[in-house]
């Protein structure tokens, strides 16, 4: 259900009882102002630093430059082992396919012409496949009342489908979505089947081959990146995947006297499957390149004044990193710069890790230590945080909160006219604690609109999902994400500097200094009393 809270320093004190403001965290809150925030803002989003896309010479700019503020501020890094303590770096590699090969027959095709293979569908150390006969089995459906793999035993052969389909499947009715219809008919299913009966490749049948331009052929060439994964989601594929097109896959139904059109009129027509072997020999053969892409998280240490406290650990987080160049060829704007999404929220992480810095060496510095980090990676697939959830700096257990700042620099197109707000997303679904600090947090210092339009697992926007704190939540540990919501120029050249509210994005950091200011010296940590699903956790 959404909800929308403005809420006043009343109501709240009359909800959670009085507290009186810290005059410390009021005076060096005065580093978080639109002036500063243009001074980061101007340079992280500038055409220079080419969109700052992940493993690009951008984001190794930003970086660099997010590295020199925390050195400047005294803040400490923190990171062991790595040859520079303030960069972490993340494991992420690109993985190309190399020489390439397919063989029907006699006849060597040729690569994005009559096949492509994708590095992600290839084994981990490549392929090598040779058959003397393939087997056709139509839409490659195993189902009850249509198996096209009924008495055939895929282990150890080839086998040629269409890509996706299913002729069994009945038309939508109006208002479903077409893609729950037939899970059966999804690629996904066809080659889990093949892959769970040990057949040995597959060749896909799709006649997108026939027409690929060159923007698609970039793609195909450019290789696969992802983080390096030794668990359950590492690549465990065993069944090579070659997309072939209509001259391929009429050459072997050639061998059973039919074509492609006359196959598919025949399932149509008599709803029967028209599995059959095809006598002609086949090969294909490919090795699978591995290279590291440098990319890095960005830490900033700051070590609490408290004995005991100092242990706890807040994490405040931003990625630095976006989406690179415009690959348009005919675009006028080559940059996406990437200045709301999410330079603005990297200018925050530096505005407030000034402040804390200056209220340190001032001898007013938090109670508990507070680790600033901008990540990279996060339009990759989160992969910046999630390497850090994996490999982390400073034990999980003492991580006490997560405060993650993803866009805080414009406003939101259902909201016209009226950027007095911040969405806050995830405080309240981990720790009742955390949801009352912060908000009382805003009462007392700010007074800023807080909505919770998207504060819930069921937004059909995923935004809970889609930013780094959902790698601190995973784990249990609280979080809270601010963020604008998205507006026309989202992942697109025109999220520019000069589009930015500097006293909004200013003002949105505040909330989020004063909040770190209150969980840095609050006496206990926030306690952790839901479960994932959002129910009271029962002794």
């Amino acid at each position: 259900m959404n909800k929308k809270f403005a809420i006043t320093s009343l109501a709240l004190a009359l909800c959670f009882g009085a507290m009186a403001q810290d005059k410390n965290a009021i005076k060096f809150s005065t580093t978080v102002n639109k002036d500063r925030a243009y001074q980061h803002l101007s340079v992280l989003a500038s055409d220079e630093y080419e969109g700052r896309e992940t493993g690009k010479k951008g984001a190794w700019m930003a970086a660099d430059y997010i590295k020199k503020q925390f050195q400047s501020f005294g803040l400490v890094g923190p990171v062991k082992g790595s040859k520079d303590p303030y960069l972490q770096p993340v494991g992420i590699s690109s993985k190309k396919l190399a020489d390439l090969s397919l063989v029907v027959g006699s006849q060597t095709k040729e690569n994005l012409k009559d096949y492509y293979v994708l590095a992600q569908s290839s084994p981990a150390k490549g392929f090598n496949v040779k058959a003397s006969s393939v087997i056709f089995a139509g839409y490659g459906l195993s189902k009850e009342d249509f198996n096209e793999y009924a008495g055939i035993d895929v282990a150890g052969k080839v086998v040629l489908i269409f890509a996706t389909g299913d002729p069994t499947a009945k038309a939508p009715e109006a208002g479903t979505n077409r893609r729950t219809q037939s899970s059966a008919g999804s690629q996904q299913a066809k080659i889990k089947y093949l892959i769970d009966n040990k057949a040995a490749g597959v060749l896909v049948i799709n006649e997108r081959v026939d027409n690929l331009n060159d923007v698609t052929k970039g793609f195909l060439t450019a290789g696969s990146a992802d983080l390096k994964r030794t668990d359950a989601k590492a690549n465990t594929n065993t069944l090579p995947v070659v997309t072939v097109g209509t001259a391929v896959a009429n050459q072997l139904l050639a061998a059973a006297n039919t074509n492609l059109a006359e196959v598919r009129k025949k399932i149509a027509e008599t709803l029967k499957p028209a599995t059959t072997v095809l006598n002609v020999p086949v090969s294909f053969s490919g090795k699978l390149v591995e290279e590291d892409i440098k990319a890095d998280n960005v830490l900033g240490f700051l070590e609490g004044s408290d004995p005991k406290l100092k242990d706890e650990v807040l994490v405040v987080t931003g990625h630095y990193d976006h989406i690179g160049l415009n690959e348009d060829a005919n675009a006028t704007d080559k940059v996406n710069n990437g200045a709301d999404d999410d330079g603005s929220g990297t200018t925050g992480v530096l505005m407030l890790a000034e402040a804390f810095s200056k209220a340190k060496k001032a001898g007013n510095g938090p109670k508990r230590s507070i680790l600033f980090m901008t990540v990279c990676g996060e339009e990759k697939g989160l992969w910046g945080s999630e390497w850090y959830s994996e490999h982390p700096v400073f034990p999980l257990a003492n991580t006490i909160t997560n405060l993650n700042i993803d866009m805080i620099g414009r406003g939101d197109d259902s909201r016209p006219g009226d950027n007095n707000f911040v969405y806050i997303i995830g405080s309240n679904m981990l720790s009742d604690d955390l949801d009352k600090l912060g908000k009382k947090a805003n009462a007392d210092y700010v007074n800023i609109v807080l909505d919770e339009k998207y504060n819930n697992r069921t937004d059909p926007n995923r935004f809970y999902y889609r930013s780094d704190h959902y790698n601190f939540a995973k784990h249990g540990i609280p979080v809270i994400f601010y963020f604008n919501g998205v507006h026309k120029d989202y992942h697109q050249p025109g999220d520019e500097v000069s589009k930015i509210d500097f006293p909004m994005l200013a003002k949105r950091a505040q909330l989020v200094y004063f909040t770190a200011w209150e969980l840095a010296n609050v006496p206990k940590r926030p306690v952790v009393n839901k479960n994932e699903d959002g129910t009271l956790k029962t002794k």
